[in-house]
């Protein structure tokens, strides 16, 4: 890392800091920007990862999307070019130095605008690739991330500047090793297009039953092409990806409105709460109960 890049880093890590005095993931003024810090390392946070772009400053965190493992530090960013049901925890940071991140989020549109607007060549024709990867932070997206973060002391210049270099950071990845995940995605008629789709239509319709002929009718997609590409991007089946949209939703409503485990398993779409009650322990570690009464002590 070059000194100008280890300099900006440090200055980053600093606005992060004076921006957010407590822990947790705090919204700025500048809109679908967050600044997240943490002093302890965490329990795993189960949670609907929409498209966005994250560079850790200080600290690391590790990332499963179904079967696989992220994980990274200062110097890398992760990005999520479509909606993921993920689980996240911050495995490094104390009280003396803390997990300090930045997070920014970014929708299709946004993105195809950029492609609009330069000579970036498109890759429609290519398989579909895994929506989320972890790459080295080049110097010129880092010091676009550090312009805009900026932004933050001279609030006054925020609604001119702020867009501009939100569409140059979504440049500099899309300019990446990995820019055509990002790219397939807006990309009309592509097959990553086609899979975020019948990701959306799950992700609005989790708690209902749904034949798979009838996912792959709304990607123009064969039954077998449906799952194979879904599988290249999210990592699990659409059945699996339903469960965990399930189970996240429920461990939600147990711990904000209610301790009925009969109640909320038939609100997320099972029939049967034993079922409900041997997939939720076998994704989180703990029965309904017993895991919301611990999250609630953890919370005291």
């Amino acid at each position: 890392m070059s000194k100008k890049s280890y300099k900006q880093q440090g200055e980053l890590a600093t606005l992060i800091e004076h921006f957010s005095k407590q822990d947790g993931v705090h919204p700025t003024t500048i809109p679908s920007l967050f600044l997240i810090r943490e002093s302890i390392n965490t329990e795993p946070i189960s949670r609907v990862n929409e498209p966005s772009f994250c560079m850790i400053l200080q600290g690391e965190k590790e990332v499963l999307l179904g079967e696989e493992r992220f994980l990274y530090g200062p110097g890398h960013y992760i990005v999520a070019s479509v909606d993921l049901p993920v689980t996240g925890q911050i495995i490094k940071a104390s009280a003396e130095s803390p997990y300090l991140a930045f997070k920014l989020e970014f929708t299709c549109s946004q993105v195809l605008e950029v492609l609009n607007e330069t000579t970036i060549n498109t890759f429609q024709g290519k398989n579909a690739k895994r929506a989320m990867y972890v790459s080295k932070i080049e110097p010129s997206l880092l010091d676009a991330v550090a312009r805009l973060a900026s932004l933050l002391d001279t609030p006054k210049h925020i609604p001119v500047l702020a867009p501009l270099l939100k569409k140059e950071i979504l440049y500099w990845i899309l300019q990446g090793p990995h820019g055509e995940v990002l790219e397939q995605m807006s990309l009309e008629g592509s097959n990553t297009f086609r899979i975020r789709e019948v990701i959306n239509h799950i992700i609005n319709n989790y708690e209902e039953s749904f034949r798979i002929e009838e996912l792959a009718k709304i990607a123009n997609m064969s039954v077998s092409s449906l799952h194979r590409h879904f599988k290249d991007v999210t990592a699990m089946s659409p059945i699996q990806f339903q469960k965990q949209l399930r189970l996240q939703e429920a461990r939600r409503l147990l711990l904000a409105e209610s301790t009925d485990v009969a109640d909320v398993a038939f609100r997320v779409g099972y029939e049967s709460q034993s079922q409900f009650s041997r997939e939720y322990s076998r994704m989180f570690g703990f029965s309904p109960r017993v895991d919301i009464n611990r999250m609630r002590e953890n919370y005291v």
